[in-house]
């Protein structure tokens, strides 16, 4: 793990990438009209509001928040930094036997995962003559080391059903062969980040080699410690926005 380097311009970069997103989603939110009677009645209209807003910026707080903060943590430990980044889609047919076969016995349980063999198994048919050209998942976070190794993360926030984490050990797999279908010697690691809420599935994922959890995934990027920094940000942006988040809501505070 990096040792703490994350500089006073980082932490005003990281506030102001907070401080935007909020007053942005401001300026474009408009509350549902109420649904909600009785909820209405009971809590406040204001309140309502305040909920709705909170499920809204939830969808979409990985693209608007956790990416760019991402992107501005890793800046002074990593080589090259891409948000939303697309994977050339060309797969070898082999490569996609190999990937299916992969979950398949992790699914029935015949295998445990392990992403180091997993990786190997690919690199091995990950070029031939059969190459299938596929629409490939974008990457959250794409960061190369300054030695080149790279790391692509799918940055998730919220907890999928067992179906789903099938899909991301598909698209995690998918990743590595498209990347060493273009380079078969390149060191690759292709992972889930959660940001904040631990929850995980076993016997899909390699815990080790595939996933990252709350600080773990930040402390990654930035440093040990970083994850603390970046807890302080968010309560300083908080404590300042908060006159102008009382002042927006106190609007919807009206008598029915």
């Amino acid at each position: 793990m990096h040792k703490i380097s994350i500089s006073q311009k980082q932490v005003e970069n990281i506030e102001s990438v907070l401080k935007n997103s909020l007053r942005n989603k401001f300026q474009n939110y408009n509350p549902e009209p109420a649904s909600m009677p009785f909820h209405t009645r009971l809590l406040g209209k204001d309140r309502l509001a305040l909920y709705s807003f909170i499920h809204s910026l939830n969808t979409n707080f990985g693209t608007s928040i956790f990416e760019p903060v991402a992107a501005e943590l890793a800046k002074k430990n990593f080589k090259k930094i891409e948000t939303h980044a697309t994977v050339v889609g060309l797969i070898s047919k082999e490569a996609h036997g190999v990937i299916q076969k992969i979950i398949d016995n992790l699914t029935t349980a015949q295998t445990e995962p392990d992403k180091i063999r997993e990786i190997e198994a690919i690199r091995k048919v990950c070029k031939s003559s059969n190459m299938e050209k596929v629409n490939l998942t974008k990457v959250d976070l794409l960061i190369e080391s300054h030695d080149g190794e790279l790391f692509l993360f799918d940055i998730k926030t919220a907890k999928p059903n067992a179906g789903g984490f099938k899909e991301f050990k598909r698209t995690l797999l998918e990743w590595v062969a498209a990347i060493l279908s273009e380079n078969p010697s390149a060191k690759i690691n292709t992972l889930i980040a959660i940001p904040y809420n631990p929850w995980t599935i076993r016997g899909m994922l390699d815990l080790k080699n595939e996933l990252k959890v709350a600080s773990e995934f930040w402390d990654f990027l930035g440093g040990k410690g970083a994850y603390e920094i970046l807890l302080d940000c968010f309560e300083r942006v908080g404590l300042e926005l908060r006159p102008e988040i009382d002042k927006y809501f106190q609007k919807f505070r009206i008598s029915k």
